[in-house]
């Protein structure tokens, strides 16, 4: 199975790395750690690489504190800025230890504050804080920029260097300075940090009306409301489990909340839009360089695939939500309420070198069936509605309302 690593996709960051959180595959990893095969790098480069080894030497030479540098850091640096020379903050270099880190964040437990983080025009934005998380309870929200960590400014900065400033033991704090729409200046947010532990699905039945037949006996309207937090290894068991359980009460319809879920596995995204669209139907494509585009078909039950459907998404939905919501939208007309989701359509791959240490490289970009590119652009959505700070201290869901309202015109309910 190919890792998207979010996340993030985004796109976790324990804050969560993005791609991870992303899962970086974010859509999306097709990490397949596999390690790469040395080649000659005069194969690959035009430049004359001696220039390389004179800068070496000079700082070798002329360094005044070359002793307290191993040559070890000297040569992961370099790696680091052949990286960054890239300019795409989805593909980043992790020496040993912070590979170790990365694959914490994969096993879906791990220290820190609960949010998902990426990078946009050069600044550090929250995908999406995690359910039930020291971020969610604090009042982060998804398109929160991050202006500081602690006294260290984040213009410029990747999102691994503000995962590494944010991780910390349980029980220490991380201060965030805090910059949103809405707000007159930014304010400072201080977070004690836990082990995180990733939440992956929730359901419930809803009950929109009930009637009564012609002779009186009453009729339910009820429909299933799944909550998906995001595309981990253990998504498609939970929802196979939890759609049998909701055969069982036959809903008349289905609400599938994406909201704040920032991606993981593109193959559980492919095996989960299975349940929703007929066999043979697109759910993704896949752009890959010098080769033909490869097309994702459903190959599942379709055990959802005739029951109306709305899709509730927002800025922090992003990778393999964005997959899934593009397919349902292109495939079936389902109808998107909320905000705009994140925009994340490229994917990643991890590679292992030989030390240890990894390269998490950008390898590809995906479109929806009709073809439409997300990176960067996202997918507005069919009902544009917003949760206000008013609606949150009162317990509200306008959202989740709009999508019960739609639903129900679907249904012929009033």
């Amino acid at each position: 199975m190919r890792k998207e690593i979010l996340k993030w996709i985004s796109v976790l960051l324990v804050v969560v790395i993005v791609g991870y959180g992303a899962f970086t595959k974010g859509v999306e990893y097709g990490a397949q750690n596999k390690a790469i095969k040395i080649t000659d790098s005069r194969q690959l480069l035009n430049e004359d690489f001696n220039i390389f080894w004179e800068a070496v030497d000079l700082v070798k030479e002329n360094y005044i504190n070359i002793k307290d540098v191993k040559d070890k850091e000297l040569l992961e640096g370099a790696i680091s800025g052949m990286v960054n020379a890239l300019k795409d903050p989805y593909t980043a270099f992790f020496n040993k230890s912070d590979a170790k880190k990365f694959e914490e964040d994969l096993t879906g437990s791990f220290g820190g504050i609960g949010a998902r983080i990426d990078v946009r025009d050069n600044q550090i934005v929250v995908m999406a804080p995690l359910k039930g998380t020291p971020a969610e309870r604090m009042g982060i929200k998804a398109g929160d920029k991050i202006l500081k960590i602690d006294d260290a400014l984040t213009t410029n900065m990747s999102v691994d260097d503000a995962v590494k400033i944010i991780r910390g033991k349980p029980g220490t704090e991380v201060s965030l300075l805090i910059f949103r729409e809405g707000l007159e200046e930014p304010k400072t947010i201080k977070i004690t940090r836990e082990i995180i532990v990733v939440p992956t699905l929730d359901w419930k039945m809803i009950d929109l009306a009930s009637s009564t037949d012609s002779n009186g006996n009453p009729i339910k309207n009820q429909i299933a409301f799944i909550q998906l937090y995001n595309f981990n290894a253990n998504a498609y068991s939970l929802l196979s489990q939890a759609s049998y359980e909701i055969g069982m009460e036959n809903p008349k319809a289905v609400i599938l909340d994406l909201r704040n879920n920032p991606g993981g596995y593109l193959d559980v995204a492919v095996a989960i839009a299975g349940w929703f669209l007929k066999p043979g139907e697109t759910v993704v494509q896949e752009n890959v360089r010098g080769k033909e585009p490869e097309i994702l078909k459903a190959n599942g039950n379709g055990f959802f695939a005739d029951k109306p459907m709305v899709l509730i998404v927002n800025g922090g939905s992003a990778s393999a939500s964005e997959i899934l919501a593009g397919a349902l939208r292109d495939d079936r007309n389902v109808k998107l309420v909320g905000e705009k989701t994140f925009g994340k359509g490229s994917v990643q791959e991890i590679r292992e070198l030989s030390n240890g240490a990894t390269i998490k490289v950008s390898i590809a970009e995906w479109v929806t069936p009709k073809g439409v590119k997300i990176q960067k652009k996202g997918l507005e959505p069919d009902f544009k509605i917003k949760i206000t700070d008013a609606d949150i201290e009162k317990n509200r869901d306008p959202q989740l309302d709009k999508a019960n309202s739609v639903i129900k015109k679907e249904l012929g309910i009033k």
